[in-house]
């Protein structure tokens, strides 16, 4: 497959560049999701597999791994997990080496991904120029009612793929200039991530990794990632538990665990702070999507932030909550939110002394 970015300008251009002028002006996009999809996912792998140059001096926290096979040792290890899946929250106990799908949907060991692309509505320090390298993974755990992914983690869009494919496809966004490699819902397939990420590595993969989860993640597998990730980019979603049973699929216990994994990531890699050119390499980046109603727990959520986490931790309070899939069915998330409930938590958060907030503009505040 030629670098696409090598070609004439296209229609999958067009639209890519309209993604990020729309995050520029801070509007919302439909195109972010139109460059590499289900259809490319399995293409021919190239020569641009093994050149992975990135013209820094920037050396990601899972090269050194791969240098000494603790890597591949860490990847085993998770993928022996799967014959009695723990591997998120729920420990199931499936045997997904031998075909079963556990909560999550992911039809045993195989690896479905719905895209993979530059994608530049993700925050600022990790879109810079030229987009963060999003690895969008089928299926999902935690099966929030509400989620605007629905079609990929509730009903598993997406096609098949091998460990050599995923390591391409990190290669390929590498190429194209992407500043890291975005791993968006991974915790299900966290084994066949370290295994990759020990294929590209050794074929020249040298951007940080961000680790894009919901944040509902044992402690037990975030340690063995403990240097592997770079950059975590957890969600805090709710802060009660009778919410997060309630909203996704009987969740009790992510608020408590969250706690915990978020703790413990802020251990490994600390406060994220960007580089000169304002690009993020390293570090903790929480999110929090503000809800209708407080039914995330909005307020606590920014006290337990700034009670337990440095004053400077990178925190996105995210005004972009819109009813999707079955949230229709309960009123009080059937509607998005208003402009007070925002700024109701910016204010706290504030107040609380959070010093690096990334917050909406354009008519929220």
């Amino acid at each position: 497959m030629e670098d696409l970015l090598l070609k004439k300008y296209t229609r999958r251009d067009f639209l890519g560049n309209t993604a990020k002028l729309c995050f520029l002006v801070g509007m919302p996009s439909i195109f972010l999701n139109c460059t590499e999809t289900e259809s490319s996912i399995n293409e021919p792998r190239t020569q641009f597999e093994k050149i992975g140059k990135t013209g820094s001096d920037f050396e990601p926290a899972y090269l050194q791994l791969h240098k000494t096979g603790e890597l591949q040792k860490r990847a085993e290890k998770l993928w022996a997990m799967m014959e009695s899946c723990r591997l998120c929250p729920r420990k199931c106990g499936d045997n997904r080496l031998r075909g079963k799908s556990g909560v999550c949907r992911a039809p045993g060991a195989a690896l479905i991904i719905s895209s993979y692309h530059a994608h530049f509505g993700e925050e600022r320090p990790l879109v810079g120029k030229n987009g963060s390298g999003t690895v969008f993974f089928s299926h999902c755990s935690l099966r929030c009612v509400f989620c605007q992914n629905w079609t990929i983690s509730h009903f598993g869009r997406g096609s098949e793929t091998d460990i050599d494919g995923l390591a391409g496809m990190m290669l390929r966004l590498q190429q194209k200039g992407c500043h890291n490699i975005n791993l968006v819902t991974p915790t299900h397939y966290s084994p066949h991530i370290l295994k990759a990420l020990d294929v590209a590595a050794g074929k020249g993969l040298r951007l940080p990794v961000v680790y894009n989860t919901c944040g509902w993640e044992r402690l037990e597998i975030l340690r063995l990632l403990d240097g592997i990730v770079d950059i975590y980019l957890p969600d805090f979603k709710y802060w009660d538990s009778a919410m997060s049973a309630k909203f996704s699929a009987g969740a009790e216990d992510y608020p408590e665990i969250t706690r915990e994994a978020i703790f413990e990531m802020n251990r490994q890699v600390g406060v994220a702070k960007p580089t000169k050119q304002g690009l993020m390499q390293r570090g903790l980046m929480v999110r929090h999507l503000v809800m209708p109603n407080n039914t995330g727990g909005s307020e606590k959520i920014m006290e337990w932030i700034a009670t337990n986490l440095p004053q400077n931790t990178y925190v996105n309070i995210m005004a972009q909550y819109t009813p999707a899939h079955q949230a229709f069915n309960y009123p009080e998330i059937s509607r998005r939110i208003t402009s007070e409930e925002y700024r109701k938590v910016v204010r706290k958060a504030k107040d609380l002394g959070l010093t690096n907030l990334q917050i909406q503009g354009f008519g929220w505040l």
